[in-house]
């Protein structure tokens, strides 16, 4: 009975810190649409690798930036690169959240898409610019 305590433990201690080292930004909408302007649409390639000999890719539409303009919790202003790993986390006014990877997000005709995934492409609903309230990302 210790011995399955001392692992609870050690698994809520792990983590924790993994909670705890993933650092969340903000950015205004404004900024968001100022940083994506310049940028283009492109197809990225992700493959899943399964043992043995298995591979599964997986193309997905996105936009092109290789790093952000972001504000720390300090307000702060920062740079931080974009990979497959960085989220992004929209908050509306209504106080839904949508939460998808920052390297699938794409501006149309007043609204942002992206997608849940890098494999399969599942798109979340557009989401009208007009009615954002928060634009939060996290560097995992």
């Amino acid at each position: 009975m210790r011995k399955h305590k001392i692992y609870i433990v050690v698994l809520l201690s792990v983590f924790s810190l993994f909670i705890i080292s993933c650092a969340t930004y903000h950015m205004t909408t404004e900024s968001l649409l100022k940083q994506l302007a310049d940028t283009q649409n492109e197809k990225k390639i992700n493959v899943l690798v399964v043992f043995p000999y298995f591979f599964f890719p997986g193309v997905v539409t996105g936009n092109s930036l290789t790093e952000v303009k972001v504000l720390d919790k300090n307000g702060n202003e920062g740079i931080i690169p974009v990979n497959r790993q960085t989220s992004v986390r929209i908050t509306k006014k209504d106080g839904k959240r949508k939460t998808f990877y920052f390297d699938t997000l794409i501006i149309e005709d007043s609204t942002i898409t992206g997608k849940n995934d890098h494999f399969i492409g599942v798109a979340i609903k557009p989401i009208k610019l007009n009615n954002i309230e928060k634009i939060e990302l996290q560097r995992h």
